[in-house]
């Protein structure tokens, strides 16, 4: 099950901005196939996506989709930087209740 760790850098002021528009369209992305977790986290200066797909076919669909597409092109000009996306694959340690992401 893939793992996406994306960093949106946010130029100065426009974080807010970023996160508003994650909040709108991140409905969509939860009722697409195979989207287990779609969820923002935020710094001073950006906005980390943390995202868990079923599978590569979920999010290969996820990427070329319409709901991306819309965020991206409404927070194009709040970006600092073009986004950093990483597909990672997630390595257990640990306790299983803490050492992966539950449906890694």
């Amino acid at each position: 099950m893939p793992v996406v760790v994306a960093t949106l850098r946010t130029k100065p002021g426009r974080r807010d901005e970023v996160l508003g528009a994650f909040r709108r369209h991140a409905p969509a992305v939860h009722a697409e196939p195979g989207c287990l977790l779609y969820a923002a986290h935020a710094g001073e200066d950006r906005v980390i996506v943390v995202e868990n797909w079923a599978d590569q076919a979920t999010l290969d669909a996820h990427s070329a989709g319409p709901a991306l597409a819309a965020l991206g092109a409404e927070i194009a000009e709040a970006l600092a930087a073009p986004v950093d996306v990483a597909v990672l694959e997630a390595v257990p340690a640990g306790e299983p209740g803490k050492g992966a992401l539950p449906h890694a």
